[in-house]
């Protein structure tokens, strides 16, 4: 049997403590709805940004605003990088789909689903070589407030219903395309790639999803491609309870799924990680390492 053809077989990959696993309920969600609006914490505003120069420029693409960072030069598996609130254009997100491209043989398409938050966050810190910028300014949830920026205002502009159209046309098209077809979701795009992953979509060969926000329970259940959950073990947004289903639920469902636990750090430490924090660099580092491994597993070369 083939694992990278039979959905039928399990696989999960762990680099996890044993007291990790015994999760504790510490939020109680009272219904989807209210789980989507708390979902966006201030982890998902807060960050740093990396000095670097993004390979590719953006082309025609079909999103409200018509574009998408692509790069990559494989002419048979691409992936879409559904990114974080900050959106298509942070440089980070770009130099992040970079590598995907370059040490995964991928195309990426990263499309700009627009109403992206204005980026006023650095700080020094590297991540293979690249160094970020001086540090400008960190944020909490009042300072973003007093600059005008109402997350919960953004969320109810920006919501999964109305935002899903505009993805699955993108997946549809790429689909179109290109023979292998993966997605990765980033805060924001989390409970996205899992919407494209789900039973009878037939729109992608496998997802991951790091540090994900606006996820529900049903997200998880209707899964049935193979999935990586890139989750820091301290998470406001992605919640032990919600952990603890995604094991189960994954398990019960028997779909193939690598889970890698990154202990000690924070949400947003993929895209947006403090070095000034024990380890937040070295997660950022595995976690883009975890998710090259996986496309080169899944998208393997025709």
């Amino acid at each position: 049997m083939s694992a990278a053809t039979n959905f039928d077989f399990l696989l999960i990959s762990v680099v996890i403590s044993p007291q990790a696993l015994l999760f504790t309920i510490k939020q109680n969600f009272n219904s989807q709805n209210n789980a989507s609006k708390m979902s966006l914490q201030a982890c998902c505003v807060k960050g740093f940004e990396w000095d670097g120069t993004p390979e590719r420029k953006a082309v025609p693409f079909p999103t409200a605003s018509n574009q998408a960072y692509v790069t990559g030069s494989n002419s048979d598996a691409v992936v879409m990088l559904i990114t974080d609130v900050f959106g298509w254009d942070f440089i980070n997100n770009r130099l992040l789909a970079d590598h995907f491209a370059r040490e995964a043989n991928v195309t990426v398409y990263m499309p700009d689903f627009s109403g992206t938050l204005p980026i006023v966050l650095t700080a020094p810190r590297s991540f293979n070589g690249e160094s970020l910028s001086k540090d400008i300014l960190k944020m909490d949830m009042q300072d973003w407030a007093k600059h005008g920026l109402d997350i919960m205002a953004f969320v109810s502009k920006h919501t999964r219903e109305i935002r899903e159209p505009e993805i699955f046309a993108c997946a549809k098209k790429l689909r179109a395309e290109y023979k292998k077809l993966g997605a990765i979701g980033y805060c924001y795009g989390g409970w996205a790639v899992c919407r494209l992953g789900a039973k009878g979509n037939n729109l992608v060969d496998c997802i991951s999803m790091g540090h994900p926000s606006l996820l529900v329970k049903e997200d998880l259940d209707g899964v049935a491609v193979p999935i990586q959950i890139l989750a820091p073990e301290i998470d406001a947004a992605y919640t032990e309870e919600l952990k603890e289903h995604t094991w189960k639920t994954l398990q019960k469902n028997r779909v193939a799924f690598a889970y890698e636990h990154f202990p000690g750090v924070e949400h947003s430490c993929f895209t947006r990680g403090d070095p000034k924090k024990t380890g937040e660099q070295e997660a950022m580092v595995r976690g883009k390492s975890a998710a090259v491994a996986w496309f080169q597993q899944w998208l393997p070369p025709a």
